[in-house]
């Protein structure tokens, strides 16, 4: 992980870069956050890398034990990137006038689940199928979900003549704050139920 600092350092001075230099602060945001959160998944690879599992096992670590670290692993890191990049995009926002604090933070918060969802589809497949086959299943897996959200959004429009993202789009802002409350309780909801799946796939996994 210390090998990695200077790309960790080089992608901050990049979202440092598009903050100072750009009108969008929310995208860096999510773009720090998502890279760190992540950062879990290459900890997976190494260990992975000459079978160095089946090393790993024999000392006095347990299967359980290496499941819950992975997910605490990429919470930690991906929390931290948020706090720290919504902070900085907090300090754009009130210098440069970019756009209002409050959209900002909304913008903020709706990122937030969006990492942890993330994180809740890419550990399973990575300690299911390794770092190459994992990589291919992954991006089936998030194509098969924005598939899926696609549907949804144009069978509503096409049969009962709702437009959903007009209606998010309108909703007040208490409205919208219960809204991201909920949808944070739900990516942390199926952070569990994600992590109750990868500790199942490492019960069974044979080395």
């Amino acid at each position: 992980m210390m090998l990695q600092k200077n790309f960790l350092l080089i992608i901050l001075v990049i979202v440092i870069g598009m903050m100072a230099f750009t009108d969008d602060v929310v995208f860096p945001l999510g773009f720090l956050s998502f890279v760190a959160s992540l950062f879990t998944v290459s900890t997976i690879s190494y260990d992975d890398f000459d079978n160095g599992n089946a090393f790993l096992f024999t000392l006095p670590v347990t299967r359980n034990a290496y499941v819950i670290e992975k997910y605490s692993l990429g919470l930690l890191f991906g929390c931290a990137a948020w706090i720290l990049a919504a902070v900085m995009g907090l300090i754009t926002t009130v210098v440069k006038a970019a756009l209002p604090v409050t959209e900002f933070m909304r913008g903020a918060l709706i990122i937030l689940p969006i990492m942890i969802v993330i994180q809740a589809v890419t550990l399973p497949f990575q300690l299911k199928f390794g770092s190459d086959k994992g990589r291919i299943a992954l991006i089936g897996a998030f194509g098969g979900l924005a598939v899926i959200g696609i549907l949804i959004v144009k069978g509503a429009k096409a049969l009962f003549n709702i437009d959903l993202v007009q209606i998010l789009d309108n909703l007040p802002t208490v409205s919208m704050g219960v809204f991201i409350a909920a949808t944070i309780a739900a990516a942390l909801l199926m952070l569990l139920i994600s992590m109750k799946i990868s500790l199942s796939i490492m019960n069974r996994k044979e080395f």
